[in-house]
């Protein structure tokens, strides 16, 4: 008997297998089925509680006839564009100054670092008192009262400043790794040939740095599309639905409203959204993206 498992422990596929499997099946139970399932839900009206009623493509109709549902979309898509645009920009100008070895630069590392580590409830809690127009930090330094997160003009905009914020020290970090497979001495020599600061960044950083700007890109973007914890826990969608956007419209769909059908088809047009413009974005890599073949 000691033999036999000897040889079956022996037998390198086996073993992997072994170890692989409890991963597998997680991976099927809770994402692969799931996912499967909230497709056939979206074809379904179910408020948890009676029978599942077929419905068609009922729901994506629905969806598509409502003004709230484009007003939303619309939302999504001016916060994950401004989030995306704003929070590569910033940590690619704040990786570039860090590299170049300015006194205290680990300090600063771990500083800009460290809102991507704090809970988004302190953040909520800490924002929400910043952005008050009666007593918080930003009115005081301003003066000026305004309705930060209780007005329609201005709400989505002390959203994206949180979001951009909190991502600042990640991305940033990022970038700093793919400075460090960049070689110095090109750095050095365009400086020993005249190249200014702006010169340097446009012609050899950027390049150079193309592959991991591309990968930032795509996940600053497609974790902008499913923001939720930041509109839950400091707007709830308001004023007016200003600062609603899909995925917190999945949530009061299925959860407020117990109209999972609904809730799952919005969920398949964010999907469908997510995967149009990944698909984009690595169509144009090699345009975009410094020596790909």
């Amino acid at each position: 008997m000691k033999e036999r498992l000897n040889k079956f422990f022996d037998n390198k596929a086996i073993t992997a297998w072994v170890f692989v499997l409890p991963a597998i099946l997680g991976i099927f139970m809770f994402i692969i089925i799931p996912i499967f399932c909230s497709l056939g839900l979206s074809f379904t009206k179910w408020d948890l509680l009676n029978p599942i009623e077929f419905v068609g493509v009922d729901n994506y109709k629905l969806i598509f006839s409502e003004p709230l549902f484009l007003k939303i979309l619309l939302n999504t898509v001016v916060f994950a564009l401004s989030v995306s645009v704003l929070g590569v920009i910033i940590p690619l100008i704040l990786a570039s100054i860090l590299n170049s070895k300015i006194r205290g630069s680990e300090f600063f590392k771990s500083a800009y670092f460290l809102p991507f580590i704090t809970p988004m409830v302190v953040i909520g809690i800490v924002w929400a008192w910043i952005f008050d127009p009666n007593i918080g930090f930003l009115s005081q330094i301003l003066h000026l009262h305004i309705n930060w997160l209780y007005d329609s003009k201005f709400a989505l905009p002390a959203l994206i400043i949180v979001n951009v914020w909190k991502l600042i020290g990640y991305n940033m970090i990022i970038f700093l790794s793919g400075f460090s497979n960049i070689s110095q001495s090109l750095f050095e020599s365009a400086k020993i040939d005249g190249a200014n600061s702006v010169q340097v960044f446009k012609n050899i950083t950027v390049p150079l740095l193309s592959p991991t700007i591309f990968f930032v890109v795509i996940i600053t973007a497609i974790s902008s599309f499913q923001v939720f914890d930041l509109i839950y826990l400091m707007t709830e969608g308001g004023p007016f639905d200003s600062t609603n956007v899909l995925v917190y419209a999945i949530y009061k769909n299925a959860f407020e409203y117990f109209n999972v059908g609904k809730a799952s088809a919005i969920a398949y047009v964010l999907f469908a959204i997510i995967l149009v413009l990944t698909l984009i974005q690595w169509h144009l890599r090699k345009k975009l993206v410094y020596n790909e073949e």
